[in-house]
């Protein structure tokens, strides 16, 4: 059998991104979509979001590009060096996490502070990910795991794509995706058995894996419906990133700003049913409330 839940991240990014996200949702396809604490329409997205009942919320936490919800002083090993910001890239972050910069303390309460924001406002947290997927890497995932239990949060996305979901003709046609299915291979062969060993461990709840990792910034409907074919038995979580590109996004440090567009247009060419008839999977959300989708789970 087949599950598989739709999570639209960067829920409170812009208007223009919580707009997009409602639309995908009310087509039908988005599921789940995960909310900043530390976005500037935060206060808009909890409001949208609790007139669909629908439609499961969980925490995007974020240690990378952007700033903290703590004072800096109580997080200063996990920003950029004379900054108030966190690092930029991954790549920034693995170097600090190499020189022990990166705090596991200053972690767990930046991830504590941030999904205590969200029930503050009367979210009911469904689950965790994490901005550019840092919780990828042990140093990091676990501090987020005490954050989240701590905080009655039960589940964590599971950030490895599934094996095959982008085919080598496919990667062949565009280098951005080329690079990143290298790179998602890489981190699933180094990181993945260990990652599920600490979530196993922390008695937290994922799936099986993820879709749309390596396609992020180039998700058409194409390729969406080329990795819904090969999606392979088990629950899987579809990553997207839906939004308008408008004049607010342009103000955002951002990779994707055309591509949200051409995501949301992807996402709304497919219907649950179509889900289901055409490539043979149930839609699900981090709710985990049905047994269908409990039964899919990962503990």
């Amino acid at each position: 059998m087949k599950r598989l839940i739709v999570n639209a991240d960067d829920f409170g990014l812009t208007q223009g991104v919580n707009r997009a996200i409602v639309a995908c949702h009310e087509h039908g396809l988005v599921s789940s979509a995960t909310l900043m604490a530390t976005g500037a329409c935060f206060d808009e997205a909890v409001t949208l979001a609790s007139a669909m009942p629908g439609l499961s919320v969980g925490c995007h936490v974020v240690l990378v590009d952007g700033e903290p919800l703590l004072p800096p002083g109580e997080v200063s090993s996990l920003l950029a060096p004379g900054t108030k910001r966190f690092y930029h890239s991954i790549g920034e972050v693995l170097g600090a996490v190499a020189r022990g910069r990166f705090n596991a303390a200053e972690v767990e309460a930046e991830a504590t502070a941030q999904m205590a924001r969200l029930q503050s406002a009367d979210v009911a947290i469904s689950h965790f990910d994490t901005h550019k997927h840092t919780h990828m890497f042990p140093s990091i995932l676990k501090p987020l795991l005490r954050a989240a239990a701590a905080n009655g949060v039960s589940s964590v996305r599971n950030p490895f794509e599934a094996p095959g979901a982008v085919s080598g003709r496919e990667a062949l046609g565009s280098r951005t995706l080329l690079v990143r299915k290298a790179q998602t291979t890489v981190l699933r062969a180094l990181l993945r058995g260990r990652w599920m060993v600490a979530v196993r461990e922390a008695g937290i709840r994922t799936t099986d894996g993820s879709l749309g990792v390596a396609a992020t910034g180039t998700l058409d409907a194409a390729l969406l419906r080329a990795m819904l074919r090969r999606m392979p038995a088990g629950t899987w979580e579809l990553v997207c990133h839906p939004g308008y590109n408008d004049r607010e996004l342009a103000k955002v440090r951002t990779k994707l700003r055309e591509s949200r567009e051409v995501e949301m247009a992807a996402l709304q060419a497919i219907t649950p049913g179509e889900l289901h008839e055409e490539f043979g999977a149930e839609l699900i959300s981090y709710g985990w409330n049905s047994p269908q989708a409990a039964a899919g789970v990962n503990v």
